[in-house]
């Protein structure tokens, strides 16, 4: 059993969320449907795809819609900060990024579906954020500001990208929410921010040389008794495998960048959990909202199904108390609670990825699902 949390920090932490496109256009303000890919030309046939495998999307939907179930976990839970990494730009302009091959947006007035929520921190270093150029990310950001939702991980310039996000625990102390992206989920080098040049904190390694500047940035904003959450896009889309300097460069980011929880995210799929000195290491957390619904291919690693990751993290220490999972499923563009074959599978993956990670998970009753760790 988790300890009462009245005491303790909790954060809600999940997969990439992937407003734009086919969700986009079902959404009450679609945006322009133009695409730039060569799989499809209109975001509007994503959708189309869906139901043609079955799916029975509505033509149009509310705000509430797309997060399905989760809204009502996200009460019942009550955590004290609510964070996801934002795969997609909040604007209307038409400038796509040349030769990208995929660009995700969602039009501005859509924002809603992230406020109805109850997001406090947006995550933006990714490999979509920079998608329709710098006016985006501009519109993106200011979008967000003007919402009462803080950003991390892109900016108008690197001091800005690199600038964690804030957020107060009500008299549980604070959460500092730092946010990069590596090379390897895909993030052009050019959209890299510099002194003078908006952009992504995109990191030029994972070397103890960066650990050391991430440690810098740190120590120039904290403060006693605040928490860090380090959020890394990283790794390719599909397979199981950590890379050794994944896990490498995540450890010393607790060793010597004083981080307490290193949320990654990037691979479609959940990947396998870690514990390391008493802190939360997710490898991949997988996708939690997108419009895959219909697209084939890699279906062995059940990419529609997600997690709620409700982190229970102790305030004086940043040591984990608890993680609990909430199984949910893609159906529809919409979030459901997963069922207990669903679930059964997620358990046996994680225990299976797991185990060379010093961790293991129980299925619990109400099925969901505990970390119990050496």
């Amino acid at each position: 059993m988790l300890p009462l949390h009245k005491n303790l920090v909790v954060l809600f932490l999940c997969g990439d969320v992937m407003t734009g496109r086919g969700i986009d256009q079902v959404l009450p303000h679609p945006g322009d449907p133009r695409l730039f890919e060569s799989y499809l030309r209109d975001a509007r046939d994503y959708a189309r795809l869906a139901r043609g495998a079955g799916s029975s999307i509505p033509a149009t939907v509310d705000f509430t819609y797309i997060w399905g179930d989760a809204l009502a976990e996200l009460e019942r839970m009550a955590p004290d900060a609510r964070i996801v990494n934002l795969e997609t730009a909040v604007t209307r302009s038409d400038d796509a990024w040349p030769h990208k091959g995929i660009n995700y947006r969602m039009h501005p007035a859509n924002l809603p579906v992230l406020t109805v929520a109850r997001i406090d921190v947006a995550t933006l270093a990714n490999n979509h954020v920079l998608d329709w150029g710098y006016d985006g990310l501009s519109e993106t950001l200011d979008v967000l500001r003007k919402a009462n939702i803080k950003s991390a991980g892109a900016g108008g310039d690197l001091a800005e990208a690199e600038a964690p996000a804030l957020v107060e625990t009500g008299g549980k102390g604070r959460v500092l929410v730092l946010a990069a992206g590596d090379r390897s989920s895909g993030i052009p080098a050019d959209w890299t921010a510099a002194p003078q040049r908006p952009g992504v904190h995109r990191l030029e390694d994972l070397s103890n040389r960066t650990i050391r500047r991430i440690a810098t940035l740190l120590r120039a904003v904290r403060k006693p008794g605040d928490l860090v959450v380090l959020s890394i896009h990283w790794g390719g889309n599909w397979g199981w495998e950590i890379p050794r300097t994944h896990k490498e460069f995540a450890r010393r980011l607790i060793d010597d960048g004083g981080v307490d929880v290193v949320y990654g995210h990037s691979s479609h799929h959940a990947k396998g959990i870690e514990v390391y000195r008493d802190r939360l290491i997710l490898y991949g957390c997988g996708d939690f909202i997108n419009d895959y619904e219909g697209i084939k291919g890699f279906e062995e690693f059940r990419g529609d199904l997600g997690l709620m990751y409700f982190v229970h993290l102790e305030p004086a220490t940043g040591k984990l108390a608890g993680l609990k999972m909430i199984p949910t499923r893609i159906r529809d563009y919409s979030v459901i609670r997963a069922s207990h074959a669903e679930t059964l599978w997620l358990c046996d993956m994680l225990n299976r990825e797991g185990k060379n990670l010093g961790t293991r998970v129980e299925c619990l009753e109400d099925n969901t699902l505990a970390l119990r760790w050496k």
